[in-house]
């Protein structure tokens, strides 16, 4: 049994003889925890929001991100920002509202502090009572250090010397403005929040994961056989010794796709569902596409990337139309928002039948979440025996041996961006096999 907390002895990672393993104490450790929310969250840019959910003046909505409240507010100057969600007298929270519309000010219950949309401090009880020396004016809510919005999608980072958000986003970005070319797109009003009791590395691993989808998700796939639709969920898988999955592709810097666009496309369940639902509705939004880009274009935008992994933490699944981020609050719990992000020009029909498809599978009463949840929480239980039981294996499908089916390559990319940032403070030189 291995000893302390050396994140270097975590990963065994033998790319020549085809193995690779996790140190389960990556998942319990209390220290190894610490490590990764000042070297990985700390350190990344990370999904905070998107605009549709504030989209005019004085609208505001409040979240969580990296174990931090913030404010993503429409300023009355129509400027975004990303404020921090305390006070700078005596530091409550200033705004405790989930979300809202038409606000001029944010005002502290706990002594009346009052700040505007710019985050700017506009009133206190009792001013008289400061000396000369008391500056207002430095006295603002204090913005993230870093923002980034990239058509509607907020990404924030607490690094105020971090890279660029291009340079961060590496390859994924093109993958990320495919998604986007569906459409304008918007998150649909609600929002998706749960917990898992769980370590947030697992759901990683298991949104990009092929290879338990026949066996957590049996019933839906029951489901599809009896409503007579095509099951697949992505892109068919090439067999055979030499070949990698069909689609699945390291971008750079952690972020990974199991389903690279292609100009070919792809027809994958939800469209067969959109087909018998929403049929006339559909054929109208794909004519829209085919104006647009052209018929191949349009058709690796609507086929989509599948699973993709934007490091660390945000999970985009184009075949459900799911944004997802999941913040850790100890290394056996986190929580986890979703979304559903779809065209402002779907006509209702479609708009219907997207978000029947998107709560069908990925809702709290759907085919998949609870699956998961369960699946995921009785890992975390079993972690209990790392200490005799120490290693996970992760080694599907190296060698390029895929004739059994989906491999896990995508997970052992998230793992090497992990493993560079834990010991090296830097990206990952290569994260493929």
């Amino acid at each position: 049994m291995r000893e302390g907390t050396n994140a270097a002895e975590l990963i065994l990672d033998d790319r020549e003889d085809g193995i690779f393993r996790v140190h389960r104490s990556a998942f319990v450790d209390k220290e190894i925890f610490e490590q990764e929310r000042a070297r990985i969250f700390d350190k990344s840019w990370l999904f905070a929001g998107h605009l549709s959910e504030f989209p005019k003046p004085g609208d505001f909505v409040t979240r969580w991100v990296a174990g931090r409240p913030v404010i993503l507010a429409h300023g009355d100057d129509g400027q975004i920002r990303v404020l921090m969600n305390t006070c700078r007298h005596r530091g409550n929270l200033v705004c405790r509202e989930h979300k809202g519309s038409g606000t001029e000010f944010f005002r502290c219950f706990y002594h009346g502090w009052i700040y505007n949309t710019r985050g700017q401090l506009k009133g206190i009880p009792g001013e008289e009572a400061y000396s000369e020396a008391f500056d207002r004016d430095a006295l603002g809510l204090e913005p993230a250090p870093r923002m980034h919005n990239h058509r509607g999608c907020i990404f924030v980072s607490f690094d105020p010397e971090i890279e660029s958000f291009e340079s961060y986003m590496a390859d994924a970005l093109p993958i990320l403005d495919n998604t986007l070319d569906l459409g304008e797109m918007e998150f649909v009003q609600g929002q998706f929040k749960y917990s898992m009791r769980a370590n947030w590395k697992l759901l990683v691993e298991n949104s990009m994961d092929g290879y338990h989808a026949a066996y957590t998700h049996e019933r839906f796939f029951h489901w599809m056989r009896s409503e007579g639709l095509q099951s697949r969920l992505s892109g068919p898988q090439t067999t055979g010794a030499s070949n990698a999955p069909r689609g699945t592709v390291p971008l750079g810097n952690g972020h990974v796709t199991i389903s690279y666009p292609s100009l070919q496309g792809r027809h994958l369940a939800n469209q067969s569902y959109l087909e018998k639902h929403a049929g006339p509705d559909l054929d109208q939004f794909r004519a829209g596409l085919v104006n647009r880009y052209g018929a191949e274009r349009a058709r690796m935008v609507e086929g989509g990337a599948g699973n993709y992994l934007i490091f660390p933490n945000l999970i985009i699944i184009d075949n459900f139309w799911v944004f997802r981020t999941f913040y850790p609050t100890s290394p056996d719990y986190m929580e986890i928002n979703g979304w559903a992000c779809l065209p402002k020009e779907d006509p209702p029909a479609l708009r219907k039948a997207r978000l029947d498809w998107y709560l069908g599978f990925q809702g709290p009463g759907g085919f998949a979440t609870p699956d998961d949840v369960e699946g995921l929480e009785g890992c975390q239980m079993g972690f209990a025996t790392y200490k005799e039981v120490e290693w996970s294996d992760i080694s599907r499908g190296m060698k390029g041996n895929l004739a059994g089916g989906p491999g896990e390559l995508q997970m052992r990319v998230f793992w090497r961006e992990w493993h560079a940032r834990m010991t090296a403070g830097r990206h990952a030189k290569y994260t493929g096999d």
